[in-house]
C-alpha cells in the first residue's frame, strides 16, 4: 500500500534546526495583510523592527519550513501529490515565539486515520530552544483515495457555530499579490501562482495558500477581541474547508466563550462560501 500506516507511526522522529530573525517575522507579516494603514500604530507591531511582536501562526512557516511537506516525506508514506490536501492545522504556543530563534524541530507521524475514500495523516512537530518548549503544531493531511486500509477512523472535530449572532464580524480584503508575497516565506508550491499549473488543478486561477488565510484570521481575531496582544493566544486549530481567491474577501465571525472565541471565514464574494471551519482560538 502506498501508506504503510504501522510503519509511519512506528518511525522514529526526526529532528532538524529552525533558525529564524526579524526580517522572517515582517514578510510574513507583511504576507498575511498587515501594514494596512501603513502608519497605524496598531499595524506597526507588526511591521517595524523596534515594536515587533510576533503573530502566533508563524510557527507553521518558521525557518522556511512545511509541516506538510513533512509528513509526504515521512517513513512508509508514499502518495500521489494530486491528491494531497492539507486538511487542517493546530498551533499551540507554550510561550510568545521570540523575534529571532534559533531551536529545534522534532517531527513525527502521530497518527494515520482512516476516512475510508480518504486517509488522514497527523504531523506532530515539537519546536524547543535553550530556554524550553515553544510550540507544538498538528498538521492534518487528506490523502485522497488511501483510506479502506481498516485503520480507526478518528474523531470528528466538527464544531458548529452558536445559535446566535456573532460577537463581532470583520472583513478582510485579500490583495491581487498577496499568494505572491506569502509564498516567499517558504510554500513555493506554483498553485498558488501559475495559472496554467491552477487549471490543471482544476481551478480558474491561482488560490491563496490555506495557511496564508489562517494567519489573516488568526490576526483578526487578535486585533479585534484580544486587545491587539499576541501573547494571549494559547491555541489555534482550524479545518480548510474551502479555497478563496487573491482579490476576494474573508468574512471573519466571531462568538466569544470565556476563554475561547469560535471563529468561522468564507469568501465574501462567493455567497460566503466556507474558507475556515471548526476554528477556535483558546486564550489567557
Amino acid at each position: 500500500m502506498p501508506i504503510d500506516a504501522a510503519k509511519a507511526v512506528s518511525a522514529e522522529p526526526r529532528t532538524t534546526a529552525l533558525t529564524w530573525g526579524h526580517k522572517d517575522i515582517l514578510l510574513y507579516h507583511l504576507g498575511i495583510g498587515a501594514g494596512v494603514p501603513a502608519t497605524d500604530p496598531d499595524e506597526l507591531r507588526y511591521t517595524l523592527e523596534s515594536r515587533l511582536h510576533v503573530l502566533p501562526s508563524f510557527a507553521t512557516v518558521a525557518g522556511g519550513g512545511m509541516a506538510l511537506a513533512g509528513g509526504l516525506t515521512a517513513p512508509g508514506v508514499d502518495v500521489d501529490l494530486a491528491a494531497v490536501l492539507h486538511g487542517g492545522q493546530t498551533v499551540e504556543l507554550h510561550r510568545p515565539i521570540p523575534v529571532s530563534g534559533d531551536a529545534a524541530q522534532t517531527s513525527k507521524v502521530a497518527a494515520v486515520y482512516d476516512k475510508g475514500k480518504a486517509a488522514v495523516i497527523v504531523l506532530r512537530t515539537d519546536v524547543a530552544d535553550a530556554d524550553g518548549p515553544l510550540w507544538t503544531c498538528d498538521t492534518r493531511i487528506f490523502v485522497r483515495g488511501e483510506g479502506g486500509f481498516g485503520g480507526e477512523r478518528g474523531p470528528s472535530d466538527r464544531v458548529q457555530p452558536p445559535a446566535r449572532e456573532p460577537d463581532r464580524t470583520v472583513e478582510r480584503a485579500i490583495r491581487e499579490d498577496q499568494a505572491l508575497l506569502y509564498r516567499l516565506s517558504g510554500d513555493w508550491n506554483p498553485l498558488h501562482a501559475d495559472p496554467e499549473f491552477a487549471k490543471v488543478a482544476g481551478f480558474e486561477k491561482p488560490i491563496l495558500h490555506g495557511l496564508c488565510s489562517y494567519g489573516m484570521v488568526l490576526k483578526a481575531v487578535v486585533d479585534t477581541v484580544l486587545d491587539g496582544d499576541v501573547a494571549r493566544v494559547r491555541s489555534y486549530t482550524t479545518r480548510f474547508a474551502g479555497v478563496v481567491y487573491p482579490g476576494e474577501t474573508l468574512r471573519v465571525r466571531m462568538w466569544r466563550d470565556r476563554a475561547r472565541v469560535q471563529v468561522t471565514a468564507t469568501a465574501v464574494e462567493r455567497d460566503d462560501a466556507p474558507v475556515l471551519t471548526d476554528t477556535i482560538v483558546e486564550h489567557a
